[in-house]
């Protein structure tokens, strides 16, 4: 096994973290922690942009610099915490999909302004956290069948394996894509037409090879050779950013271009924290409205990390005899912190990455790896040039690697059965048509309740099930009830 344990008793941090317990090292944590913090680093870019852009109805725009430095703060302090409290090598950071929710329908749609907007991701936080410490979390955890345990793995990894390849232009949405049958296509035309494309390819074949070769650090390694491979070729071609003044180029490095840094860094700018309203989305939308976009953000937080979880934990081999992650209450205490710290510091709600499948595919097995990923995130906000020189081609690479290996699980489906099949068929599917694992979970619960009571099965689906496809009808017509409740 990657990482042989050292002999001799175990020391304090051993016995904390379980490092020896869970066949691990030191030294293989810390690169874990690296390669996870390589693939999850493009938060601190990309989260900027879809928050620090839209100006709220007062014109206030947070303003990209700010935003890059409270997500790094947020990612770091809430990684480290849960590393030290859950133990697990999950990473925490701005979740993608609460972010765009809360820029485009709270902001954007809603008219709330910013402190308004991070006042119901704070509430949406606390919720998450009593649902936690009340058992809630863990009960509904605990009643999913394995099948769509299974599922929500496998969707997972076909998830991220995708977020991998669009991000890195392999696979690109068809321009004017109302007018074709083909909504996405390889490419440019059906063809690889960009340097940037040309190195995240050769990036996957690099790690790949590695992988299958069972090469120590095999992953690390890939990002490493991979990002001296696009310096290289950037300076060879000078591709430059995809997005100039506003103006897309298809043939461009996509969020950071590579090249040495002109600069180590500077001084973050923090003022963004606790800027936050609690009651002031209530006073502007009226209770019953406000209510309304909680549960959704709660919802969404509460199964995105929950899937995520699940997914990780199998992958990392740390479940335990019942299939459940050892100190459950606790990480779902810890992940819904990660709400409240995200929108008390502006950065939208944190939660559990499903980029951490990267440095458990490295060998991360305990929060020691969370420690050293936390920590990276911290030094971030003071070293943006340097990390910045890692560039999105490189790093998706390895997300569609672990994408291929998370695909196993697929193998503890009995796709033969009626009642399984098709509820973790559309689990599996569905989270990387929509970009959503919440959505993937979602459609799975209602599907399996209603395939269960259709074959007379309906007393074998825990009761909490009917609960959770019940909430979940709710939050897939959340707009014609918001409609209905305003006219």
């Amino acid at each position: 096994m990657d990482g042989a344990v050292t002999t001799g008793g175990p020391g304090v941090l051993d016995r904390w973290f379980r490092i020896t317990e869970r066949g691990s090292a030191v030294a293989t944590e810390v690169r874990g922690g690296v390669v996870t913090f390589f693939a999850m680093a493009y938060i601190v870019v990309l989260n900027p942009l879809i928050l620090g852009t839209t100006a709220d109805r007062t014109g206030e725009v947070l303003g990209t610099s700010r935003v890059a430095a409270v997500t790094a703060l947020a990612a770091g302090v809430m990684t480290v915490l849960f590393g030290v409290v859950a133990r697990l090598p999950f990473g925490i950071a701005t979740g993608l999909g609460i972010n765009s929710l809360v820029a485009v329908t709270l902001v954007a749609g809603e008219g709330l302004t910013w402190a308004e907007a991070m006042g119901l991701v704070v509430i949406d936080g606390v919720v998450i956290v009593v649902l936690a410490l009340t058992g809630f979390r863990e009960a509904v955890f605990s009643s999913i069948p394995d099948s769509l345990k299974s599922a929500i793995g496998v969707g997972i990894g076909l998830f991220i394996a995708m977020i991998g390849l669009v991000d890195a232009g392999f696979v690109r949405r068809v321009p004017d894509a109302a007018h074709t049958t083909v909504p996405v296509a390889l490419g440019t035309d059906g063809s690889i037409t960009s340097w940037p494309t040309v190195v995240f390819a050769l990036g996957l074949l690099i790690c790949g090879v590695l992988v299958a070769r069972k090469v120590r650090a095999g992953l690390f390694i890939g990002i490493v050779a991979t990002t001296v491979l696009a310096v290289v070729v950037e300076a060879l071609t000078h591709a430059g950013p995809s997005v100039v003044d506003g103006e897309a180029r298809p043939g461009g490095w996509n969020l950071s271009v590579p090249g040495l840094p002109d600069s180590l860094g500077g001084v973050p700018d923090l003022s963004l924290v606790g800027a936050v309203d609690l009651v002031g989305a209530v006073t502007h939308l009226g209770a019953l409205s406000a209510a309304l976009l909680v549960f959704t953000l709660v919802l969404a937080n509460f199964f995105d990390a929950m899937g995520t979880m699940t997914a990780l934990g199998r992958q990392a081999r740390v479940m335990d005899e019942r299939g459940e992650l050892p100190g459950l209450r606790t990480a779902l205490v810890v992940e819904g912190a990660g709400a409240v710290v995200g929108g008390a510091v502006s950065s939208s709600s944190n939660t559990v990455f499903v980029d951490s499948a990267a440095g458990i595919g490295d060998g991360a097995r305990t929060g020691l790896a969370n420690v050293v990923t936390g920590v990276l995130f911290l030094l971030a906000m003071f070293l943006t040039p340097l990390y910045e020189v890692v560039p999105i081609e490189a790093a998706a690479p390895v997300l569609v690697v672990v994408g291929s290996l998370m695909m196993a699980q697929v193998a503890d489906i009995d796709f033969r059965d009626p009642g399984t099949a098709l509820p973790a068929f559309l689990t599996i599917v569905v989270m990387p048509f929509t970009y959503s694992i919440a959505n993937g979970i979602g459609v799975g619960f209602i599907t399996h309740v209603v395939v269960a009571v259709a074959l007379g099965r309906g007393r074998s689906v825990h009761p909490l099930l009917y609960v959770v496809a019940a909430l979940f009808v709710v939050y897939f017509a959340v707009d014609p009830i918001m409609g209905a409740v305003r006219s």
